[in-house]
């Protein structure tokens, strides 16, 4: 009976006969859900922590990718460049090439003249030595 005058005030006694404000099943559903509190926490901090490993992974990955782009940009770059290279150099070595034809062809009408010239000349020679 005075535990129930007890109980209705709001007083409680526990195991240990101590008077407490909280109900002893309050109490002991409020102690459990603290530790449940607690390991959700521990949990998440560990959730968090593994999530940040695995955003710096990303991360490093990300930056290693872009390099190894930025180094596959350089490379097909110097590769357009090379062969630009080479195109312009063709059309050099084939504006020479033309160019020793033509020269080729002046020296072939120039030695066919002087092919000329020297007959007419052995010929006037010969008329002349044939004269006197």
């Amino acid at each position: 009976m005075a535990t129930d005058t007890l109980s209705e005030a709001g007083l409680h006694f526990d195991d240990l006969n101590k008077l407490r404000i909280l109900d002893p099943e309050v109490l002991q559903q409020t102690t459990e859900l603290k530790d449940e509190c607690r390991d959700f926490v521990d949990k998440v901090g560990h959730f968090q922590n593994t999530v940040g490993g695995l955003i710096d992974l990303v991360d490093q990955l990300a930056k290693e990718t872009e390099t190894e782009k930025m180094k596959v940009i350089g490379a097909r770059n110097l590769l357009k460049s090379i062969t630009k290279q080479r195109e312009a150099m063709q059309q050099q070595l084939q504006a020479l090439v033309a160019e020793k034809k033509m020269q080729q062809e002046r020296y072939r009408v120039e030695y066919e003249a002087l092919c000329k010239v020297h007959g007419e000349q052995n010929e006037f020679i010969d008329q002349f030595t044939f004269q006197k």
